[in-house]
């Protein structure tokens, strides 16, 4: 399993050679350093930890700063753990691209979406709206949430109002289009979660995998 990091630039779209138009997202991907290799020996399972963006030293914690130092890594900003099989495949120092990856391949993008704040139950839920003729005043409330003499409570979990957004989304599957190693590019078809010059944690698609077993 590959895996990057990046940083989400925007969208735009393409043309293929028939004509058509393709809408695809454009992230910064990498280049990443392998910060740390998981073993089941030591940490019971298999995985790896990578690095991305420049930070000063200034900035760094001091347990990060033992961490890169135990290893002579320069200091990276973000720091992201990905569980897979081939860990063994991977060395500490090791430099990931977009390069590693391949046109046509299927990955997996994780990001944090937008925050929108705190929001009504018609825009979080998408629940209906009330009256608004004949002398209602209530327009945009949350309804019904529960009957009176019975069950005379309302359920824990029901929807109403509150914070909308700034939660971890996974879109699955998502095709590669282009890569523009150069620049360190890469063109995924559709969109992704999270605002432009969020964090995205990319890895071969999972699902993929499985069907190729």
């Amino acid at each position: 399993m590959k895996t990057i990091l990046g940083k989400k630039v925007g969208m735009t779209q393409i043309f293929t050679e028939a004509g058509e138009v393709i809408p695809v997202s454009v992230i910064e991907a990498g280049p990443v350093t392998v910060t740390q290799v998981k073993s089941e020996e030591t940490d019971g399972y298999k995985g790896v930890q990578i690095g991305f963006g420049e930070i000063k030293e200034k900035k760094v914690t001091k347990p990060l700063k033992g961490h890169f130092d135990k290893s002579n890594l320069e200091h990276k900003k973000y720091l992201a753990e990905f569980r897979i099989d081939n860990a063994d495949n991977y060395e500490v120092g090791q430099t990931l691209t977009v390069e590693d990856f391949e046109v046509g391949s299927k990955v997996d993008v994780t990001g944090t979406s937008k925050g929108k704040g705190t929001q009504g139950p018609i825009k979080r839920h998408g629940q209906s709206r009330g009256p608004t003729t004949h002398g209602s005043k209530y327009h945009r409330g949350p309804g019904s949430l529960g009957g009176t003499s019975y069950p005379g409570r309302v359920f824990k979990g029901q929807t109403g109002a509150g914070r909308m957004g700034n939660e971890t989304v996974t879109v699955q599957n998502i095709e590669i289009i282009k890569i523009i190693p150069e620049k360190n590019i890469m063109l995924l078809k559709g969109a992704i979660p999270g605002p432009k010059g969020g964090l995205m944690k990319i890895q071969d698609a999972v699902k993929a995998q499985k069907q190729n077993k």
